[in-house]
């Protein structure tokens, strides 16, 4: 089978990185997923659950209300959307870097995989498809929560789903990059380096408003906060020009870490 699939690509443009065979790695994925990584997933989407609860429901009884584009919000629908894109961003960044990196540097999967007719970017696709699974995942769940809960303010909010999609290929696609190109297992702890501040100054739990202006300039420039806005602004139904600002703000995420990675795996595996 894998000689017929490499005759048919054969003298086709991307032989050599594509052979159209990402269904088997998110195949895989789900293999994996029934036999050892269940807890895992499911952990990710309690993480958001448990925010909403004690910072919706504690402070919230301290804040009822927050001022948001001229108008007043319960403070559990300030942050509701904002968790939804985290979780989304945490589930594909976990999944795209410690789990990436493991069958990269110790299980050597990939060294299988690619001695195969798969090239690198169907492992791109596969490992970042499996973690937009899990993103897509997240959002249902935690959008099954917050919703009956009177949390989403619009009809609108309904495309707050695809959305973190969208959150969750950006983030995966760029956290397989930097992955491939990670030589030992402490550098990945610059991935919680950068996650946790992003996580706290990104405009979740308060306005970015409350900050000097330097500050506003920098924290707009991280991804996360395009993340929250994104989904915020669908959920609250506050629909702007400037949300496609920020959903393009992830297609280029996307097409730079797809870039990125399926040229460090050709490097690493194919020459």
């Amino acid at each position: 089978m894998a000689v017929a699939i490499a005759d048919a690509r054969a003298g086709k443009r991307g032989e050599r990185v594509y052979s159209g065979r990402v269904p088997q790695l998110l195949e895989r994925g789900f293999i994996a997923f029934k036999s050892s990584t269940y807890m895992i997933v499911i952990s990710g989407f309690i993480e958001p659950v448990l925010y909403l609860l004690s910072f919706g429901y504690g402070i919230g009884k301290l804040l009822p209300t927050i001022a948001v584009g001229g108008e007043s919000i319960k403070y559990a629908a300030f942050i509701a959307p904002a968790l939804l894109a985290t979780s989304a961003m945490n589930g594909a960044i976990y999944d795209s870097t410690m789990n990436v990196y493991f069958k990269l540097n110790h299980d050597r999967i990939y060294h299988g995989m690619l001695a195969t007719s798969m090239g690198p970017l169907d492992v791109a696709l596969g490992e970042i498809g499996w973690a937009l699974i899990r993103g897509f995942s997240y959002a249902c769940a935690f959008m099954a929560v917050i919703a009956p809960l009177g949390l989403v303010e619009s009809v609108w909010g309904l495309l707050a789903i695809p959305a973190a999609v969208l959150i969750a290929f950006g983030f995966a696609a760029c956290g397989m990059a930097v992955t491939s190109y990670m030589k030992s297992f402490q550098q990945l702890e610059i991935v919680t380096v950068v996650l946790l501040p992003m996580f706290l100054f990104s405009g979740a739990f308060y306005p970015i408003s409350v900050f000097p202006e330097w500050l506003q300039f920098t924290v707009n420039l991280l991804p996360l906060t395009h993340a929250v806005n994104l989904v915020r602004g669908l959920c609250l139904g506050n629909l702007e020009w400037a949300l496609l600002g920020h959903a393009f703000y992830f297609v280029v995420m996307i097409v730079i870490g797809l870039f990125f990675t399926t040229k460090r795996l050709n490097a690493l595996f194919m020459t």
